[in-house]
Formats: structure tokens, C-alpha cells, sequence
């Protein structure tokens, strides 16, 4: 089936204008981070020049190097620790039989209709029990039970033949060494999916970090510029969305290098 030239045309005009739509406030705030106070109340849309002084006092102004490596430290470990407990879940309620398998299953998917912000006040009486306040692991292991992780992985696993895991029982693997040997590699877009995922959404979260940590030796970066836009209110915003644009490259990075893993795998995950 062949596509008319107009409806092409008209199909790449809607995908540049809501493209445009899309990346107007990363773009804005990228001209924003150039600009001088003067500029932004004369409500200029582009700056005089594009001097990096916003950006020097940024780093003059936070510890902003420390909070994006406490951001790098947070986000590998619940990434790190979302595909092992996941995939370790999955693997278990699609190759191993044990009694309830199905009941657990669901019991567990039936999690993800609880929003997260029913759960952070006990967590939070949780973590403060264990004398987990301004530590790394008070930061991350609450995350590392991820119910949208184990269903996208299990998903995947049930396409893999059962005669791969007959043939390993023959061929005497342990469970664990058909774990790591076959299911893994097989599974490398599921996983970097999974990862992906974990690593964005634990690089933008807010609101834990804040609850248990005062300290900033262990204060994520998202802290950081909660800081300096209550410092820089309706003064210096340039320096604020310079801020803005270094915190946001790591995740930009990630989605131009990763976005066709995530897309593929996000849509195995829906379609399986």
C-alpha cells in the first residue's frame, strides 16, 4: 500500500509542528540558561549572546557536581537492583511450579493499582526504624521490588520454548545456571528496557529523597535545584534553567542512545 504525496506532506507537517510542540520548553529554557535578568524582563526571546555565565554560577552557587554524582550512585543501584529482583521474579513465576504460582502473580500485579503516594508515609516510618535516614540504601531499596518490571520481564520469559528448559534439565544446569546462561542472554532488550525505565524514573524522583535526606553528602540533584530556584526566585532564572539544562542532559542522552531498546521492548511488553 503506497502513500500519496500530499498525505505525506501533511503527515511530516504534523510531525514537525507537534515536534516542535513537544521540545518548545527544552528549547526555551536552553535560550533561558544564555540569558541576563535584564533580557528576561524585557521578555526577549533570544539572548544577546551566548555568554556560559550562567552556567560558572551555577556550579559557584550548589555543590552541584556532588548532587549529580549522589543522582549517578541512586539511579545505577535501583536500576541494578530492579533487573535482579525482576528478573529473578519473572523467572520464577514462568519456570518454577510451586503451589498459588498464578494467585501470587496477580497478587503482586494488583500492586501497581496503589499509587505511591499511599506508601511513602509508612516507607518513610519504615526506613527511620532502621536508621536508614541520609543513606544511599534508605534512597534505593524501597525501589527495588518493581511490579511493571517483573510483568514486562515475565511477559518475555513465556515466549522462551519450554524444550529450552527441558534441554537444560537434561543436560543437568541447575536452575540458576539456566537463569544466567539462557534466559539472560535472550533477554537482553526486556532488560534494557527495564533498566532504562528504572534509571529515568529514579533520576527525576523528587519527593523521596527529600522526605529522608537532610544531608547533602547524599541529596540528589533534584534537591539541588529546588534549592537554587527558591534562592533565584524572580531574580536570576537564567541560572536556574542553566541548572536545569545540566541536570536534564544525562537524561537526554540516555533516551537518544537507548530510545529504540525502549521502544522495542516497551511494545514486546504490550504485545506478548
Amino acid at each position: 500500500m503506497t502513500t500519496s504525496l500530499p498525505k505525506k506532506i501533511w503527515i511530516y507537517f504534523l510531525l514537525i509542528v507537534t515536534s516542535f510542540l513537544v521540545f518548545f520548553p527544552v528549547m526555551y529554557a536552553f535560550l533561558i540558561s544564555f540569558m541576563t535578568g535584564p533580557e528576561l524582563l524585557q521578555g526577549k526571546f533570544l539572548p544577546q549572546s551566548f555568554s556560559l555565565d550562567n552556567y560558572i554560577k551555577v556550579f559557584d552557587r550548589l555543590p552541584l557536581l556532588n548532587y549529580l554524582l549522589n543522582s549517578f550512585i541512586v539511579s545505577i543501584s535501583v536500576m541494578l537492583g530492579q533487573l535482579a529482583v525482576c528478573s529473578l521474579a519473572a523467572y520464577a513465576f514462568v519456570f518454577i511450579q510451586f503451589k498459588g504460582r498464578d494467585f501470587i502473580f496477580f497478587l503482586f500485579i494488583s500492586t501497581m493499582m496503589i499509587p505511591w503516594e499511599a506508601t511513602m508515609i509508612p516507607n518513610k516510618f519504615t526506613i527511620q526504624k532502621l536508621d536508614w535516614l541520609n543513606t544511599y540504601q534508605g534512597l534505593t531499596l524501597p525501589f527495588f521490588a518493581l511490579a511493571f518490571g517483573t510483568f514486562l520481564l515475565r511477559q518475555h520469559f513465556k515466549t522462551i520454548p519450554k524444550e529450552l528448559h527441558e534441554a537444560s534439565q537434561i543436560a543437568g544446569l541447575s536452575k540458576f545456571a539456566f537463569f544466567r546462561r539462557v534466559i539472560l542472554p535472550v533477554s537482553k532488550t526486556s532488560l534494557v528496557t527495564l533498566g532504562a525505565y528504572g534509571f529515568l524514573t529514579t533520576w527525576n524522583m523528587y519527593l523521596w529523597p527529600l522526605l529522608i535526606t537532610t544531608n547533602k553528602s547524599v541529596r540528589t540533584v533534584q534537591i539541588g535545584l529546588k534549592q537554587l530556584q527558591s534562592q533565584e526566585t524572580g531574580t536570576e532564572w537564567g541560572v536556574v534553567m542553566a541548572g536545569v539544562i545540566v541536570v536534564i542532559i544525562p537524561t537526554l542522552l540516555l533516551l537518544f542512545i537507548g530510545q529504540k531498546q525502549l521502544q522495542k521492548g516497551l511494545s514486546q511488553g504490550a504485545l506478548k
